[in-house]
């Protein structure tokens, strides 16, 4: 018997569209859009969560 575990297509691909939505997201909120975006690709829709609870932060040299 084979044990190895397969992924469809069409998660990956939506998770991947949830992180590059989570990354703009987070640029609009002056954070790190590749920090959000890696975040997400671990965390996914609870990283989404986080980021709109979060306020938009102030840049201290902008």
């Amino acid at each position: 018997m084979n044990d190895t575990v397969i992924v469809s297509s069409g998660y990956v691909v939506g998770w991947g569209t949830l992180a590059l939505i989570n990354a703009g997201l987070a640029q609009g909120k002056n954070r790190s859009g590749l920090g959000w975006f890696l975040l997400s690709l671990l965390l996914g829709p609870i990283a989404t969560l986080v980021l709109v609870l979060l306020g938009k932060r102030n840049r201290p040299f902008g």
